[in-house]
């Protein structure tokens, strides 16, 4: 069978170090302009239109959405599960793909299962998609490569535009997916007529403000490589969020984990008393996201009772609740203001800086840590 020809569009000079130590820093660095490019086709007259892939009465019928993935595109998942139930009022459930096919489902054809994947070629997202579609499903792909196996087998694809990501710690892979639920949950609730147009018109110029805000927080990367370096030694390092905090969270502690070989575990701040503030011994340092204004007390009250226990709270806020939050931690790092749906796509860059600056120090492979490839390719 004579294969159809896909052409990439991929630039050879993106595989270019380009001057970097590491590939993982240049992705870090070239976030902004992924984002730009990943946004800006689906914005039009104002609105987040995503009717090219997913017309207007399907997403009206639609009773629940399933997201599907692993490691970091999970953590996608789960900050897209708070924004689109906030945004459109529709249940939304995160399930591992790994997990996925074994928990016998509850899906039928008003689902939407979204399949998300950084590499494209996850084995278990795969079976996960086709075990979506024999259950009846409608599948949707958001995808970095076109011509994929998981692009080729979705019954819809939204494609990211990363670009090539070499270091095997994603970065930019993130950050873009992330970017396109967030237009997702737009267009949802825009469809279902479930946001106010205020609200509407705040998250879409807030969205298609990222990439310049990015570029502020990387700007002040050499304040976060100071940081890091007071930390590197450390051989248990948490994290402690509410609500799309904890979602981030996840995120923070598994690059952390991944490219230093830290011990590092992200919970939900609430959770804390619930026994794992047994693991808090003088010294240990917990970094309290907490950017979420509703929460942010009750995470700092959280963060006080590791402070009583000898541990070292770090803080990330935005500017606007700095000064509430530099009362409780021992330092701090900030982010722009924005809306709540958009601050983990902001607060995901020191977050990535920090690891990447103590795995520096520590001496690791960053691009290309112990154990861990890009592609995913068996159960």
């Amino acid at each position: 069978m004579k294969k159809p020809k896909v052409e990439v569009d991929w630039d050879i000079s993106a595989a270019d170090m380009g001057g970097y130590e590491h590939y993982m820093l240049k992705e870090i660095m070239e976030q902004p302009e992924a984002v730009k490019r990943t946004i800006e086709p689906w914005v039009k007259n104002g609105r987040a239109d995503l009717s090219e892939v997913l017309d207007r009465e399907t997403v009206k019928k639609i009773s629940r959405f399933f997201i599907i993935a692993c490691g970091s595109s999970y953590h996608v998942g789960v900050v897209a599960k708070y924004n689109i139930e906030k945004l459109a009022r529709v249940p939304v459930e995160v399930v591992l793909a790994s997990e996925f096919r074994y928990s016998d489902p509850i899906i039928d054809r008003n689902t939407l299962v979204i399949c998300i994947s950084q590499s494209v070629e996850t084995a278990d997202t795969l079976e996960a998609v086709r075990e979506a579609k024999e259950r009846g499903a409608k599948t949707l792909g958001i995808v970095n490569v076109e011509g994929s196996s998981i692009a080729r087998e979705s019954d819809l694809v939204i494609y990211t535009k990363a670009g090539p990501e070499i270091a095997v710690a994603t970065t930019k892979a993130y950050s873009t997916q992330l970017a396109v639920t967030v237009l997702l949950a737009l267009y949802v609730a825009d469809c279902r007529g479930t946001l106010e147009q205020t609200e509407y018109d705040w998250i879409l110029n807030e969205l298609l403000s990222v990439p310049e805000k990015m570029m502020q927080i990387l700007f002040d990367k050499e304040n976060i490589q100071r940081i890091a370096y007071q930390h590197f030694d450390n051989e248990d390092i948490f994290f402690i969020g509410r609500n799309i905090d904890y979602a981030l969270s996840l995120e923070g502690s598994l690059k952390l984990k991944e490219i230093s070989y830290i011990h590092s575990e992200a919970y939900a701040a609430g959770e804390l008393k619930h026994g794992t503030i047994s693991l808090v011994v003088k010294d240990t340092l917990v970094i309290a996201v907490a950017s979420y204004g509703l929460l942010v007390d009750k995470t700092l009250s959280n963060a006080k009772e590791v402070q009583a226990r000898g541990g070292h709270i770090m803080g990330i806020t935005t500017e606007s609740l700095e000064s509430r939050v530099s009362k409780v931690t021992d330092e701090i790092l900030t982010i722009p203001d924005t809306h709540e749906v958009l601050l983990p796509s902001l607060a995901v860059l020191p977050l990535q800086l920090f690891a990447y600056y103590i795995a520096l120090y520590r001496g690791c492979d960053i691009d290309k840590p112990r154990n861990l490839a890009k592609s995913v390719t068996v159960e």
